[in-house]
């Protein structure tokens, strides 16, 4: 049976066909014979002529007899005609439970769970004939259709990431313009409000460029260039004043020297760790940064309620929130992980002894 299930569809009709046939002719011989025999068993009447001339009336069959007889010679007009024909019935039948069956009825349930949106299942594997050939192709396109889906959604989701972070880390150079801008209005401007204003709306400009011609957070330009430390305590100090303006701040950046790194992706990650340590401190919020073992590192610290066991245990992740404020996306730290990778880092993020949060940006450096 086995056998037969594997051989291809023409070559197991024909076999059935023929196994069938056989049978029924041999039905028809053993059905002939036995009628003849019944016939035989009957006088069947007439005249015998002997030797010596005398002739003599044999006894002919009763009438109940010939009745027999007649329906015999009518079974066996029936049975020429019906056994060969049944045979080839039974050839069908036989064919379609053994051959058709079972890959009609899952492709057909297939079917309807596509139809149906369902791709999780697999279509097993019938035979090796022909309509094997078509559930196997049939399991084919399922997976490729799933693989498709699920790429569809990881797009989807990426790009809902993107979308978030992108409004995310604007957020940041927005917030600094506008409390320039309040500032210039209350006439308590610095010596470097124009320029801060000139260079936040260079930054968001590149930033909006940058992001519309990706598809992934990953995917953000990486561009490396010289800066001063002096440069980048300036930075970071502006950053703190608009952003934790009522907490009690202190930044800590080496004096002098010049550190190369991609100046966009470290404002970005700063300000991400800054806006994040000033939501949740308490009253102060410390930035240190410095220069270690090939490596810059940015140090956010704040004297809040530390960071949940489950942020430290399994790191951040995208719309990830601490808090049911629902102005905040949850992509602070998410976004900040992302681009430290993206400068050959990391991030760390611990609950110190002390009490508090601190958070570490690491970015590679040579």
């Amino acid at each position: 049976m086995e056998r037969l299930k594997n051989m291809d569809l023409k070559k197991a009709f024909f076999v059935l066909s023929v196994c069938c046939i056989m049978v029924s002719l041999l039905i028809l011989l053993l059905l002939l014979v036995f009628c003849g025999n019944v016939r035989d068993s009957y006088p069947a009447g007439g005249i015998e002529i002997r030797s010596d001339g005398t002739t003599i009336m044999l006894e002919g069959p009763t009438k109940d007899q010939q009745r027999i007889l007649k329906m015999i010679d009518v079974l066996q007009l029936l049975a020429c005609i019906l056994l060969p024909a049944g045979g080839l019935g039974a050839a069908g039948v036989l064919f379609y439970h053994i051959k058709l069956k079972m890959p009609i009825a899952v492709l057909q349930k297939g079917t309807e769970r596509i139809l149906n949106h369902d791709l999780d299942f697999s279509v097993p594997e019938v035979s090796k004939d022909e309509l094997g050939q078509i559930c196997r192709g049939f399991e084919t396109m399922r997976a490729e259709l799933l693989k498709a889906n699920q790429e569809l959604w990881e797009q989807a989701e990426e790009r809902k990431r993107l979308n978030a972070a992108f409004s995310h880390d604007l957020r940041n150079p927005v917030t600094v313009l506008k409390g320039t801008i309040k500032l210039i209005r209350q006439g308590k401007e610095d010596g470097q409000a124009f320029e801060r204003l000139e260079d936040y709306v260079l930054r968001i400009e590149n930033y909006v460029e940058a992001m519309s011609g990706i598809q992934r957070l990953e995917q953000l330009p990486f561009q490396e260039r010289e800066c001063a430390y002096s440069q980048l305590h300036a930075e970071l100090l502006d950053t703190v004043k608009f952003l934790a303006p009522a907490m009690e701040t202190s930044v800590i950046v080496p004096e002098t020297g010049r550190v190369k790194l991609d100046h966009g992706i470290f404002l970005n990650v700063a300000e991400n760790l800054i806006r994040n340590g000033a939501r949740f401190a308490q009253n102060n919020l410390s930035v240190y940064l410095e220069a270690r073992e090939g490596c810059l590192l940015l140090t956010v610290a704040d004297d809040g309620p530390g960071y949940p066991e489950k942020l430290l245990r399994e790191g951040p992740r995208p719309f990830g929130k601490m808090s049911e404020e629902t102005e905040h996306f949850g992509m602070g730290l998410y976004s900040a992980r992302i681009l430290c990778l993206k400068h050959r880092g990391s991030l760390e993020l611990k609950n110190p002894a002390g009490g508090g949060a601190s958070a570490t940006a690491i970015f590679r450096i040579n």
